[in-house]
């Protein structure tokens, strides 16, 4: 067996251990999210849980503010160890960890002085009499959340090693903890908007925290970051890489998450948790098929730095059932929907069989979109994804407010959210047959 067989024949079942424990750790996951939801939603209520639903949104705004840093590391970092360049992947590292933290103070200070000085309530279009203390839950929720910014940046270590599994795991452990901490607050009586967010925000960090000494003392000495191994040219590489995915990821938070604060805002608090209800339920595939494109990423990284396109055919091919399979599970549970909701919430549960359908045709045209985009990010070509991903980003919000207006139905106003997903889909598909075909020219590859 040649060494390019032995290589691929690793890469291929390392591929498949990640998926399963994988599988284990988001199926997990995605249990912990249904049953936060009731648990969450009884502690709270419709309005007080519909404002939570809306500052998690906010808060993952800080979570993207890496300006693409952990992607960059990631697939950076794939490359080095596949050349067996392990001193450039540890500056990496140590470079990577000192930008995120330069990065965050100062973006930490700033949003302290924000809330304090701005009228948090009118923002969010929250009524002071339902939700007392607001601007300092606010203070406590990102304070802790931008801790967890930097920390968090072990997750991508991972999956720059083609360890997303350990990565996906470290969420798990998280979502665990913040599902126990949940559950004492309800049981405690407090009901506290405050304790819920404190569990929620804390629970992750602890966890990373925990790993960190874990991950480089123990696990990996060879790439431990220090701060005299920070290199302000590796930085300079990383960020120019990153940038690209940093604008992806802020484009996919305006068309994903801002949902959220613009139900609130322009219907109302307690609509975002129908909504939030269905895209739960119905995400469900959304998670698993991210379990299953995940491992590819690098995977992908990895086997383009070596030439290695006809791994990368094949492994493509094997998504193609996968994704039938998902259109079939999707119209079963938008079936199923109304009796899930009611063993599940309750028979107040208040959510549309129309909104079941429409989050379902959302959710499905973001997975085909995913099918390609894993891929191409893993070799890096991202100037398309770019450019229909801020197309996407910039349409959506006037859209949006448009149709509200017309209808004020929040059928149509999902709708939009399927619209200016699909253009960036043909796409993602026509440069993947490019590339993977060495069709690819002009800017179809770049």
């Amino acid at each position: 067996m040649t060494l390019e067989n032995t290589v691929s024949k690793h890469r291929s079942s390392l591929l498949q251990k990640n998926i399963m424990v994988s599988f284990l750790a988001k199926g997990w996951s995605a249990i912990i999210v249904l049953l936060m939801v009731p648990i969450t939603l009884n502690c709270l209520g419709y309005y007080n849980n519909g404002v939570w639903l809306t500052i998690s949104s906010v808060m993952l705004w800080i979570d993207n503010l890496d300006i693409g840093l952990g992607n960059g590391m990631r697939n950076k970092l794939a490359v080095y160890l596949a050349h067996g360049e392990e001193a450039r992947a540890r500056s990496l590292v140590s470079s990577t960890f000192a930008m995120l933290t330069y990065i965050i103070i100062p973006t930490l200070l700033v949003l302290l002085v924000l809330i304090m000085t701005c009228d948090n309530y009118q923002l969010l279009n929250v009524e002071p009499d339902k939700v007392a203390d607001l601007d300092q839950i606010l203070m406590v929720t990102v304070t802790l959340v931008c801790t967890t910014f930097i920390f968090k940046l072990i997750g991508n270590f991972y999956m720059g090693l083609q360890l997303p599994a350990v990565s996906n795991l470290l969420i798990a452990i998280g979502q665990t903890l913040a599902l126990i901490g949940t559950y004492i607050v309800y049981k405690s009586g407090s009901h506290s908007l405050l304790h819920i967010a404190l569990v929620n925000t804390a629970c992750p960090l602890l966890v990373y925290l925990i790993a960190f000494p874990f991950t480089f003392w123990y696990k990996f000495p060879h790439l431990r970051p220090s701060f005299s191994l920070v290199d302000m040219k590796e930085a300079k590489e990383v960020i120019s890489m990153g940038i690209l995915f940093f604008i992806i990821q802020i484009c996919g938070v305006v068309l994903l998450m801002t949902s959220n604060i613009l139900i609130s805002k322009l219907f109302s608090p307690a609509m975002v948790t129908p909504y939030q209800i269905a895209y739960r339920y119905l995400s469900i595939m959304l998670v698993a098929f991210t379990v299953i494109c995940m491992p590819f990423w690098n995977a992908t990284t990895d086997a383009y730095a070596r030439g290695d396109l006809q791994w990368i055919r094949q492994a493509t091919r094997k998504l193609r059932l996968m994704t039938i399979g998902i259109m079939i599970g999707l119209t079963v549970m938008v079936l199923a929907s109304d009796w899930v909701y009611t063993i599940w919430i309750g028979n107040d549960h208040n959510v549309d069989f129309r909104m079941s359908i429409a989050v379902a045709v959302y959710i499905f045209i973001l997975i085909y979109s995913m099918r390609y985009s894993y891929f191409i990010n893993g070799i890096g070509k991202l100037r398309l994804q770019l450019i229909f991903s801020t197309i996407a980003a910039i349409l959506f919000i006037p859209l949006a407010y448009l149709v509200v207006r017309l209808t004020d139905d929040i059928i149509w106003f999902i709708g939009v959210m399927c619209l200016v997903n699909i253009p960036g889909l043909i796409v993602n598909r026509l440069q993947f047959n490019k590339l993977t075909n060495g069709q690819a020219k002009g800017i179809w590859n770049q």
